[in-house]
């Protein structure tokens, strides 16, 4: 019986078809920094217009919150690196937990959002919805929460598709481990690392500049 070939024929080899695999994702993320990095250039363009504002609606963002949500995705992304480290077919039932705690702490991630959004809500700080601010910051304020809610918005989504990529990998590694899954596991894994530092960066923008000395 003839051997199965384990990679497509427009690749010349596994280590071809790998190869092509990682440039792809790493082609597709620099189309998303593209993405964040001209919001991010949007906000450093009107906060030096308003830098006043932007503090003060900074002081206005749950800290706490902020904060969680920073290690819970840094604590998903060692979990992840975890997993494509220790991938083999012995270890595929722990490879696939490891992505599944990733996923739980994902979804905790987005539940402790969406209470910090309802709470924002409450208070007024949504522009466009009946927002209310002190007088003098008004204008600054509302830019800033308009990015705010844009941006991580966003990365909500991002979180969302990445789960659900973690949550595919996770059934394959379990069912048949395979070589193929190996550099599937590898991009998806880049890909959570990208949504996980997006975070950092928004972390930084949204939630420090009112608190600094």
């Amino acid at each position: 019986m003839p051997e199965t070939r384990a990679f497509a024929p427009q690749f010349v080899s596994g280590r071809h078809r790998d190869e092509a695999a990682a440039l792809g994702m790493w082609v597709f993320i620099a189309t998303e920094v593209l993405l964040f990095g001209a919001l991010i250039l949007g906000y450093f363009v009107y906060r030096h217009l308003h830098p006043a504002g932007f503090a003060a609606a900074s002081s206005r963002t749950d800290l706490v919150i902020g904060t969680t949500n920073t290690a819970i995705l840094l604590t998903s992304s060692f979990a992840v690196a975890w997993a494509v480290e220790g991938f083999s077919a012995e270890t595929r039932k722990f490879c696939a937990t490891l992505l599944t705690c990733a996923i739980g702490l994902g979804i905790a991630f987005l539940v402790l959002k969406s209470f910090e959004y309802r709470s924002e809500y409450s208070e007024h700080l949504v522009p466009g919805i009946d927002f209310k601010f002190d007088p003098v910051h008004v204008d600054g304020a509302q830019l800033f929460f308009l990015f705010y809610f844009v941006a991580t918005g966003l990365h909500a989504l991002h979180m969302m598709i990445g789960i659900a990529v973690l949550g595919v990998m996770a059934l394959l590694i379990n069912r048949t481990p395979s070589a193929r899954h190996r550099t599937a596991l590898h991009s998806a894994a880049l890909y959570w690392h990208f949504v996980d530092v997006v975070w950092i960066f928004l972390f930084a923008l949204v939630y420090l500049p009112g608190r600094a000395a």
